[in-house]
This record gives C-alpha cells, sequence and structure tokens, in this order.
C-alpha cells in the first residue's frame, strides 16, 4: 500500500508542530475525551481547544464522533495517518512533566465520574433489576442471551456448555443466575460492595456452589490471561468512562475460542440519561465496538436487536447484543467491520459541542 501523499505528510506533520496540539495528540493517545474535559485537562478555553482539534483532525491525526450531543476525540488508529500519529506518541517522552500532569488530570477527571456511577449503584442496588427491565423486556433479553450462548464455549472442545463463566459488572448476580446451568464454574466481578452483598445473597439463597464473587476493577483484573470461556458484559459499557479498555481487558482474559457477550444500548439521543442515571455514554454502534474488540483479538459472530415493547413511557431504549469470538491468530485491527470513517470533515462547530 502507498503511503502518505508528501502533502498530507507535510501537512500532518505541520498540525502537530505546536505545543497544545502535540499535548493533545499525546493525552488522546490514552483516552477518548471531550471538548468540555479536553479544556479541563489542558487549561485552556474551549474555542481554543476547538482550533486546535479541527487542523489536526483536518490532517487526520485524531478522529471524531458525536454521541447526543457531546463529541468524543479519540487518536486515529487506522492507516498511515494513523501510524504516524502513535510514532509522535512513542517518540515523546512519557516522563515529561506537562504530559504526566495531563494525564493525572485526566485519570482525576475519570476517578470524579467513576465515583459518582458508584454512588448511583450503591442507592439502588435493592432495585436495580427493576431499573434494568425499564426498556426491553428483561425475558426477551434474557432469552437471546441464552439462545446466542448456546453449544461449544470454545474452539478447544470445552465441555459443558459455557466453561468457566465470567461476568463483569455482575451487580446482582442475575447474569450468573441465568447461566448457571450452562457453565462449569462462574465468576462474578464487582466494583461496588454494595451490589456484591445483594449478589451474595441472592446466589447463596440459590445454592449455587459453583459461583465465586469478587471485587474487582473490570479495567484491571486479576484473572490470568486465558481464564475464561465465556465473558458477559450485560448492561455495564454505558456506564464506564473508558469502554474501550474494558473490552480489551477481557478479551485479555479469554482463551482462544473463548467468546465474549456484550449487551447494551443502541446508540440514542437521550442526554437526560447522564444525569437520572449515572450513563456515561449513550449507548453504542458497531462502528465504535468494532475497533475494541480488534485489538482484543475478537472477530464479531453474531449480533440481534431488541426494540422495546410496553417500556415505560418516553424512556424506551433498543438493546443490542453483539457476540464475538476470541480467534488464535493476532487479529487486532482486522475486525469483520470497516473501521469507522467521518461521513464528512469536522467543522469548528463539531468541537464546541460541550453538554
Amino acid at each position: 500500500m502507498a503511503g502518505l501523499v508528501f502533502e498530507e505528510a507535510v501537512t500532518a506533520l505541520r498540525s502537530a508542530a505546536e505545543p497544545t496540539r502535540l499535548r493533545l495528540v499525546a493525552l488522546l493517545s490514552a483516552s477518548e475525551l471531550n471538548v468540555k474535559d479536553i479544556s479541563h485537562v489542558l487549561g485552556q478555553s474551549q474555542p481554543r481547544i476547538s482550533r486546535h482539534l479541527k487542523l489536526l483532525a483536518d490532517a487526520g491525526l485524531i478522529e471524531r464522533y458525536r454521541e447526543g450531543s457531546w463529541v468524543y476525540l479519540r487518536l486515529t488508529e487506522q492507516g498511515h495517518a494513523g501510524a504516524l500519529s502513535r510514532l509522535l506518541v512513542d517518540l515523546i517522552d512519557p516522563a515529561d512533566p506537562t504530559l504526566k500532569r495531563d494525564r493525572e488530570r485526566a485519570d482525576a477527571l475519570k476517578a470524579e465520574r467513576a465515583a459518582a456511577a458508584q454512588s448511583y449503584f450503591a442507592r439502588h442496588a435493592a432495585e436495580w433489576d427493576d431499573i434494568r427491565r425499564r426498556h426491553v423486556d428483561e425475558a426477551i433479553v434474557e432469552a437471546a442471551m441464552r439462545d446466542l450462548l448456546a453449544g461449544d464455549a470454545s474452539g478447544a472442545g470445552v465441555r459443558g456448555g459455557l466453561g468457566t463463566l465470567v461476568d463483569l459488572g455482575t451487580g446482582t448476580g442475575r447474569t450468573l443466575e441465568l447461566l448457571a446451568d450452562r457453565c462449569t464454574r462462574g465468576i462474578g466481578i464487582d466494583v461496588n460492595p454494595i451490589m456484591l452483598a445483594n449478589a451474595r445473597t441472592r446466589l447463596e439463597t440459590l445454592g449455587l456452589s459453583h459461583i465465586q464473587l469478587r471485587q474487582g476493577d473490570i479495567y484491571n483484573l486479576s484473572l490470568v490471561d486465558g481464564a475464561a470461556n465465556t465473558v458477559v458484559m450485560h448492561q455495564v459499557l454505558h456506564f464506564l468512562t473508558a469502554p474501550g479498555g474494558a473490552v480489551r481487558e477481557a478479551g485479555r482474559i479469554l482463551a482462544p475460542g473463548g467468546r465474549l457477550l456484550i449487551v447494551d444500548f443502541a446508540a440514542h439521543d437521550q442526554d437526560e440519561l447522564r444525569e437520572a442515571f449515572a450513563h456515561q455514554r449513550l449507548g453504542f454502534t458497531i462502528e465504535q465496538l468494532e475497533p475494541w474488540l480488534a485489538e482484543a483479538g475478537l472477530v464479531i459472530e453474531d449480533e440481534r436487536t431488541l426494540v422495546p415493547g410496553q417500556a415505560v413511557a418516553g424512556e424506551g431504549l433498543t438493546v443490542k447484543i453483539w457476540l464475538s469470538r476470541r480467534v488464535a491468530t493476532d487479529t487486532r485491527r482486522a475486525g469483520r467491520f470497516a473501521p469507522a470513517v467521518a461521513s464528512t470533515v469536522p467543522t469548528t462547530s463539531d468541537f464546541e459541542t460541550v453538554r
């Protein structure tokens, strides 16, 4: 494949050859952030940040995608522009005091939002299952989950259905209860101790001795590589500030041939859910998920779309279920679906949406 056209290479290098823009390239290599977040981290005005972001986007070094009234930015990963952006990041000393401070401020912002989400979970742990079924009938979702997970969980020939099942963000443990008869061992992981207490009471009452519960960080699991045959993330990703990192960690703990089942909302524009229900992301599209799955060595095998029926008035959201499999060979950046490409060149106004 031919490399960057000379003029394109010059434009890209010129766009990055400015202190704030080089800080942006480094910052977005580790995080997906919106303009308001970036302005907070760098301590600069939103109009100024928007102008810098537009220049980087015009040069192909960063990508943007809209989610409700917010616009998220990330470093370009695909093609020669992606290779150039990564090269620039690799050449920068990560110990530089300015870049280190940027990362620390970004991490503090994420931690603050994660704490707000955990506070919400703690307040609503007892009625969590009722909250989840406010959209698509949970019986329909659960039937689709069992159907998609029918059959052998591993290309290595694991018998007993799902083999070792790990439920990330287990909440009340309902997914473990649902799939207990299909796994040889179940592990539910959640960071919130109140959620785990509810789950433990529920599962002990059912006498499910092959199910364990652990408190843990979804971005840094204590399980070894390849420990699981099946991983489930049921209505978890939209609560996370860095869903791609959680998907990569799920891929790490999957054995070759193992499967990841993601259940979440389709992309929507109900911004009010951010405040009312601590949603960090407004659902997902396959174009968002596919790069994360590809990085984790996962290939999509199947998907389902479940449209709400008699949901609470005005709150009905479509549920998507994606089933992917961990392949033995390295498939990073080579998923079944083509990566997302912006259909239009972003304008400064695209980056000024901050709600």
